[in-house]
Order: structure tokens, then sequence, then C-alpha cells
């Protein structure tokens, strides 16, 4: 069992607190209350974000998070936990669905990581059922990640949905040994069902997004709400070391939610829960081939993910496509949250073009 180091369990016990853990499910993985997200460190010079890496690790926190996916966000981690390696909990993701790609990318993580293996390799954003059988097919992804895990290059397997039916197939299919799930006080349906589901299999349940996307400015609210679920594993995106010690001062202090608090999170459940996307996409599919989720996420997009990302490849390519939308009104019944669709995408796109001339303008020879 991967567990606390030694000498981090003394300090915090020097300092009067008892380091707080989380068992994720069958993997055993014993880890610390709250997990690093990788996503935001894109951002960071290469130096600013192996600081932040580091003050993390400084302050307790051995499970870290990345994706293939993540541009420049393996490597930078590779280059922190040098010579810390034992005593951290790896995670990372593949966005494959085919043997060959997992094959590809899992090389690749553990070359850009600079490890000899990983603890939780991770099937990234599995949120349609299309995606979830390629992965189990006989020459999907998964034949691929158990052979890897048979040979020690990995030592879990996780799975991250964005759709609960997905998430929920997955857990009973015994086949996975943690689910990652969008968890918040606004995206609270995982308590609901996906929970008690993740606990019957002993699956371990890791909670992205536990600021809504960066929707979310109430630190203390925000965990102390997930807090209350024992084995939840949250994992912020961190991007300032500020930022993970005013988390840490969460978890570290008291954790009963004042009346006050209380208030308040029921007042912003309100406002955001009218405005907020889920990204469990059955709005789809879109006659225009809009991306709907995608672009009604932008702005959390904008505030993690370097510009480089935004405003090229899938992303820009996703956005552009919503300046076509013929406002034919097919996706808001579809959706179980009523939101306005056609005016968040409106709204998003009109961000997008707007930031995207700002970055153009930026990038410009002079």
């Amino acid at each position: 069992m991967i567990g606390v180091p030694a000498g981090l369990m003394r300090e915090t016990q020097a300092r009067g607190q008892a380091m707080d853990t989380v068992r994720l499910g069958k993997s055993e993985l014993l880890v610390s209350r709250i997990g690093f997200g990788g996503i935001p460190i894109q951002r960071l010079t290469e130096d600013e974000a192996v600081s932040v890496v580091r003050t993390c690790v400084d302050l307790g926190i051995t499970f870290l998070d990345t994706a293939n996916a993540y541009t420049t966000s393996e490597e930078r981690i590779g280059k922190a936990i040098g010579g810390r390696r034992e005593h951290l909990v790896i995670a990372t993701k593949s966005g494959s669905r085919d043997r060959a790609g997992m094959e590809t990318h899992l090389k690749q993580s553990l070359k850009q990581l600079a490890v000899e293996w990983i603890d939780l390799y991770q099937f990234h954003s599995v949120s349609d059922f299309d995606a979830y059988h390629k992965i189990l097919e006989p020459d999907g992804a998964m034949s691929l990640a158990l052979e890897a895990k048979s040979a020690g290059l990995v030592r879990h397997i996780g799975i991250t949905s964005h759709s609960m039916d997905v998430a929920k197939e997955a857990v009973k299919s015994d086949r996975f040994e943690t689910i990652m799930f969008p968890f918040n006080f606004v995206t609270s349906e995982p308590a609901d069902e996906l929970l008690a589901l993740a606990r019957e299999h002993d699956v371990g349940f890791i909670a992205m997004k536990p600021l809504a996307g960066g929707m979310l400015d109430n630190v203390n609210i925000a965990f102390k709400y997930l807090l209350q679920f024992p084995d939840v594993l949250p994992i912020p995106g961190i991007q300032e070391a500020e930022e993970i010690r005013q988390i840490m001062s969460v978890v570290n202090g008291s954790r009963d939610m004042t009346e006050a608090e209380h208030a308040e999170m029921q007042r912003m459940t309100e406002e955001l829960g009218t405005r907020f996307c889920r990204r469990c996409d059955y709005c789809q599919p879109c006659s225009e081939g809009i991306p709907i989720s995608m672009v009604t996420n932008f702005t959390g997009f904008l505030k993690r993910m370097p510009p480089e990302r935004l405003f090229s490849g899938w992303i820009g390519a996703g956005m552009d496509k919503a300046a076509n939308c013929s406002k034919c009104g097919d996706c808001e019944p579809r959706c179980p949250y009523n939101l306005p669709i056609m005016e968040m995408v409106e709204e998003n796109a009109a961000v997008y073009q707007a930031e995207k001339k700002k970055y153009l303008e930026r990038a410009a020879p002079r």
C-alpha cells in the first residue's frame, strides 16, 4: 500500500495535526485528503510550474493527477518530483480508445513524467457508450492497459467521465478501480446515486472540478461541502501556491459549515444552477456539429488552459462552429437541467471571438 511519507507524517503531527488520508477503493491506494490537478500549470512558465508542484508536495499532497492531453503538464510534474517519486501516487490519462493509441500515450507519459511506472492510469473522458464499448473491444485500449499492469508499468486502472449513465455502468462493471467524475455543491448529482454505487463496488471516487471549473470562488464552502464525504478525493487544479495553502487551511481547520455559509451555498447553487452546464451531453447531437458542452464551459477553460490550446486545435475548431448556431432549439428540451443553451452558446461564442482577437493582436509581430 502506498501511503504518506513517514517524515511528512511526523512533521504534520509536530504541528498538532493528524495527516488526513483517503483510501481509493479496491486499489488500496492511500492518498492525501486533497489531490493536485495538473491542468492549470500549463499556463505557467516551466520554473513556476515546478515550484507550484513542489509546494503542493511540501504541504502534504501525495496524489498528483495529469493527462497526456495536458500539453506540458506531465513533463513539468516529472521535473518537480525528481528524487521524491516513491512517496507519491502519480495518476495520468489517455484519451485513446484503441490499443495502439494507448500504447503510444503510455510510452510518452512514462518518458515525460520520468517514472518507471504509473500508479493510476485512467481512460480519459469516456462520456458516451460508443467510446466506452470501443475501450473494451478485443483491440481496445483496455487490452493494452491490462498488459501494462501485468508488466508493472501500470499499477491500477481507472476511468473518468462526464456522463452519469456511463459512469454508473463503468462502476458496476467492476473493471475499474477508480472513477473520476465532476462533483461540487452545484454539480451535486453524484451524491444521489453514483457515490453509493462506488462504495458498493469498492471503486475509489475522485472528484474533478471541486470548484466547478473555476466558477466557484468561495474555497471555504466548496471544500467544506466535499470534505463531508470521507471517501471522496477532490483534485483542484492548482496554478498558484497560495491556492493550495488556502485549501489546506480548510482541510486542517474546522470543517463545520456555519449558518451563513449554508445560506451562501444555497444562494450560489440557485444562481449558478440555472446557467451551469454539467457536460452530460444529453443535449446532443447538434445539427450544426457544435460541441455544445465545450462551448458552454468555455469561460472555465479560459481560466485554466493556455491560449495556445484555446484558440487552435479541437477547442478552437469547436468554438468557431458555435458562430454557426442556427438556433433550431432542438438541444434545449433534451437538457435535464432546463438550461438556456442557445443563449449560453451565443454568449460564450462572443467571449471566444473577443478573446481570440486579443490573443492574435498580442501574438502579431511588431
